[in-house]
C-alpha cells in the first residue's frame, strides 16, 4: 500500500494546497490592501494645507484690521489740513478787518470822505449799531448774540470738515463774524452794544466794511457749493 501511494501520489487537499507558496500568494491577494506608504505624504500635505488655511484666517482678519486702522490714520492729517485752512482764512479775514478799522478810525473819522472812483466809490468812516449794511440798528444785542452763535456753530462743524471750498467759505464767515463781534464788545457805547466801524461807501448803496464783505462772500460760496451738491465732509450728493 505504501508503495502504491508513492507511485500514484498523494491527492491534493484544500488544507495542503493552502500551505504551499501558491496558497500563500492567494491569501495575500485576498486580504484588503493596506494603505500605501506613498499616499501618506500627500494626505499629510492636504491636512497641512487645511490647517494653514484655518490658521491664516485670523491673520487675514488682523491684516484687514491693520489696513482699516492705517486708512483711518491716513485720513486724520487730511481732516486737520482742512481745519487749518478754515482757521487760516478766518485769521486772515479777521486781521485784515481789524487793521483796516484801526487805520480808518485814526485817519478818516471826523474827516471828509476820501474819493477813490469819483462819486461811485469813496471811503467814509461811520459807526453802525445795526447789522451788515446798516440794517436793524435797534437790535444791536440780538445781532451780537447771533454772531456769537454763528461762531460756535462753525467751530463745531469744523470737526467733520474735509472739503477745502467749504473750509474757505466757513473761514470767511468766521473771520467776518469775529471782526464785527470785536467791535460790538469793545467799542462804544458799551459791551455787546458797540457800534461797528464801516467805511466802504459805494454810490447808492449802504456803507460796509471788510468783515461784511467776508460774510457775504462766504455766504455766496456756501450757496454755490450747496447747488453743486458738495457737503462739508467732502462727499457729493445728487438730488
Amino acid at each position: 500500500m505504501a508503495e502504491a501511494e508513492r507511485i500514484i501520489g498523494t491527492p491534493d487537499m484544500p488544507e495542503a494546497a493552502g500551505a504551499g507558496p501558491e496558497g500563500a500568494r492567494d491569501r495575500a491577494a485576498a486580504r484588503p490592501a493596506a494603505p500605501s506608504a506613498d499616499a501618506g505624504p500627500e494626505q499629510d500635505a492636504t491636512r497641512g494645507d487645511e490647517g494653514s488655511t484655518r490658521a491664516g484666517a485670523p491673520q487675514a482678519a488682523a491684516a484687514s484690521a491693520d489696513d482699516a486702522s492705517g486708512a483711518a490714520v491716513a485720513d486724520r492729517p487730511r481732516g486737520r489740513r482742512r481745519i487749518a485752512v478754515l482757521f487760516s482764512v478766518a485769521a486772515f479775514a479777521y486781521v485784515l478787518d481789524l487793521v483796516s478799522k484801526i487805520v480808518v478810525v485814526a485817519r478818516l473819522e471826523h474827516h471828509a470822505p476820501v474819493r477813490l472812483i469819483g462819486d461811485w466809490l469813496q471811503l467814509e468812516a461811520i459807526r453802525n449799531a445795526g447789522a451788515a449794511f446798516s440794517f436793524g440798528e435797534a437790535y444791536t444785542v440780538i445781532f451780537t448774540v447771533i454772531a456769537a452763535a454763528v461762531i460756535v456753530v462753525i467751530a463745531r462743524l469744523a470737526r467733520k470738515l474735509y472739503s477745502v471750498p467749504w473750509a474757505i467759505a466757513l473761514g470767511l464767515l468766521l473771520g467776518g463774524a469775529l471782526g464785527n463781534l470785536t467791535d460790538r464788545i469793545f467799542r462804544a457805547p458799551g459791551v455787546f452794544k458797540g457800534a461797528v466801524v464801516d467805511f466802504i461807501s459805494p454810490k447808492h448803496f449802504a456803507v460796509f466794511n471788510l468783515a461784511d464783505s467776508a460774510i457775504v462772500c462766504g455766504g455766496i460760496l456756501i450757496v454755490l457749493l450747496s447747488f453743486r451738491g458738495l457737503d462739508p465732509d467732502g462727499t457729493v450728493h445728487k438730488d
